[in-house]
């Protein structure tokens, strides 16, 4: 399997071959682009060709976007898995001129395919932004990449000045660094951050409701979602089709990490088996669960690994797709322990603003870390159930209901260990090395060293 290198901020990342993983994605759609530094935008242009976007309002053009990505079954690439084309509604009837937001903040340690992405193919994304700008008559676009990702904000903003050094860009593009954080990224969050530079997360009733900068509607999109869009404005929904399935149409980025010969970021089709997306990564050994989603995620059986990779079959299976992340954990490693670490992470990444993060979360990571240890009573299990039905669905945001979701998961997946660990018999993989990626200097990353 060949492979090339990416040089990140925090390390080496690596991108899966043309032929993705284990799915039929023959021409490889997002990651065209495998020279060291980027495609630049003639590259750019011999690789997908020359996206026409009219330099005036079009109505008709616009409404033949919109029926195209509608048709094309296109759901974002952020976690949410929203209809792409239905954000566009909130906006498009506001007096005021709005704002297209590309969110590239790819908080998840886990993941690194949106860098990936701006890394190798910055210009598809801007096309895509371009088109979303376009469609809602829009005057800028603002790309959000966080503070501690250089290489990727070095490339699109490389990507910006080369179009407007051809005379190509319809629109003001600008480049801003808003703090890195798992909740930062969250939309009503970075909105908050353009807006008031305090990066608070909202709680939204009616998600109908465009969120403002300057009283000024916004459309937020994923930068995968948009590198996809750019693709059905050039090709058609049907195109897009030709991979996938009826109900998950299209193909998607994933960052498989573990016990993987080949840790890298792979572009697949939506319902290749997970085993199969597992195998093309060079699975090493027997594993005793996968982690599916991320951080706020869920776990996965290995009697499982049949499932589809596609959102239906993966809620069915109790997991998500989540922001694209697959960590394979070897049968040697202690499940109820990574989870431990997951959680104190995550606790650290509160906000700050709600009960429910600021003193559930702490005290969930804090029983399951005792659980791991093999330091509790029998009661723990019941204890950290209890505390996470109190703090299910009671945040301005989702991020404590991801928590929920990953210790519920993991308590089934590793219900005998849980037995065993309660009882004082923690599992001897308990001690060993995590192989989760954290940010250096957490907590949770000095609790695993």
């Amino acid at each position: 399997m060949s492979v090339a290198t990416m040089d990140t901020d925090n390390g080496t990342l690596t991108l899966g071959p043309p032929t993705g993983a284990g799915g039929d994605v023959s021409d490889q759609r997002l990651l065209g682009h495998h020279d060291a530094g980027g495609g630049n935008l003639d590259d750019h242009w011999a690789q997908y060709g020359v996206l026409l976007i009219p330099d005036r309002d079009d109505p008709p053009w616009r409404e033949s976007v919109r029926e195209a990505v509608s048709a094309s079954g296109l759901v974002g690439r952020g976690g949410a898995g929203f209809p792409s084309a239905r954000k566009w509604a909130s906006v498009s009837a506001s007096r005021r001129r709005p704002m297209v937001v590309v969110n590239a903040m790819e908080g998840e340690p886990a993941s690194f395919k949106d860098r990936a992405l701006l890394y190798r193919s910055p210009h598809l994304v801007l096309d895509g932004a371009e088109v979303v700008a376009a469609v809602v008559g829009a005057s800028e676009v603002t790309i959000c990449v966080a503070d501690d990702n250089r290489s990727a904000a070095a490339s699109v903003e490389q990507a910006v000045t080369e179009r407007n050094i051809a005379g190509v860009a319809r629109f003001r593009i600008s480049v801003v660094r808003p703090p890195a954080g798992y909740v930062t990224g969250e939309e009503s969050a970075l909105v908050s951050w353009l807006d008031r530079q305090r990066a608070l997360p909202m709680l939204r009733i009616d998600k109908s409701v465009a969120l403002q900068v300057a009283r000024r509607p916004v459309v937020v999109h994923n930068a995968e979602t948009l590198a996809q869009l750019a693709l059905i404005a050039r090709h058609g929904p049907q195109w897009f089709r030709q991979v996938g399935t009826a109900e998950a149409p299209g193909s998607t980025l994933v960052t498989i990490s573990g016990a993987v010969r080949d840790g890298a970021v792979f572009e697949v089709a939506l319902g290749t088996p997970l085993i199969d997306i597992l195998r093309g990564a060079g699975v090493e050994s027997e594993l005793s669960g996968v982690l599916l989603g991320g951080y706020g995620g869920a776990w996965l059986r290995p009697s499982l690994l049949a499932t589809p990779y596609a959102p239906g079959p993966m809620t069915a299976a109790g997991a998500t797709m989540g922001v694209g992340v697959i960590v394979a954990l070897p049968a040697g490693s202690c499940g109820l322990a990574e989870t431990a670490r997951i959680a104190r992470y995550m606790a650290g990444q509160s906000a700050g603003q709600c009960g429910p993060c600021v003193y559930g979360l702490p005290a969930v990571a804090g029983d399951l870390e005792q659980l791991a240890a093999g330091q509790e009573g029998p009661d723990v299990v019941g204890r950290i159930l209890s505390r996470a039905s109190t703090i299910e669905g009671r945040g301005a945001c989702r991020h404590p209901d991801g928590v929920v979701r990953l210790v519920r998961s993991a308590l089934a997946v590793f219900a005998d260990d849980a037995r065993a660990h309660a009882a004082g018999r923690p599992c001897p993989g308990h001690a060993g090395a995590t192989v989760m990626r954290f940010p250096q200097d957490t907590t949770a990353q000095r609790w695993a060293s």
